[in-house]
């Protein structure tokens, strides 16, 4: 995906990251809040280092899809799919982030929505998961919102924040065409 897309919120915008989002990258993921909502590959704290890491990645995404989040023209977090391989080719791990000043303002559920409607649109997956953390409920309403079913609690499935906790798994699923 090269051009932007838009989501139903005014001045939100789906789009590849870009070099020149790095400090503002690093502003925003550079959080303890957000790093404790996210898998073990994200880092806290967020260095110059990691943001360079990172930008390299989402440059190269393969059939995954790797986006900023814009909105107002600031870089306000990231969304993406990365692509299962082998037999799990048709699913891809679905996930998202924002930086805490953008939080409670309905840009995830926008952001989620329209990647997820994209996806099926375009026949790039025939299924979306997500994991979520047992302590967030907010992250499970904006999959809810963006059309996802709650498929399964998986119980003592991770360790975050040195604890062993749940995880929720929600899925997202496209007819066969």
């Amino acid at each position: 995906m090269r051009s932007p897309l838009p989501t139903a919120l005014p001045g939100c915008v789906l789009r590849p990251w870009r070099a020149a989002d790095k400090p503002e990258l690093i502003a925003q993921a550079n959080s303890r809040a957000v790093w404790r909502n996210m898998t073990h590959t994200f880092p806290h704290p967020y260095t110059p280092e990691d943001g360079d890491l990172w930008l390299a990645i989402a440059a190269n995404p393969g059939a995954s899809l790797q986006l900023a989040i814009e909105v107002d023209a600031g870089v306000a977090g990231g969304i993406g799919a990365i692509a299962g391989e082998g037999i799990f080719q048709a699913t891809a791990q679905f996930g998202y982030w924002l930086g805490e000043a953008y939080w409670g303002r309905g840009i995830a559920s926008a952001a989620a929505r329209a990647l997820a409607d994209h996806v099926g649109a375009e026949g790039l997956f025939a299924r979306l998961e997500a994991q979520v953390f047992e302590w967030n409920p907010a992250s499970m309403r904006v999959l809810e919102k963006a059309g996802f079913a709650r498929d399964a609690v998986l119980r003592c499935a991770a360790t975050k924040d040195g604890r062993l906790i749940d995880t929720v798994l929600y899925s997202r699923v496209f007819p066969n065409p």
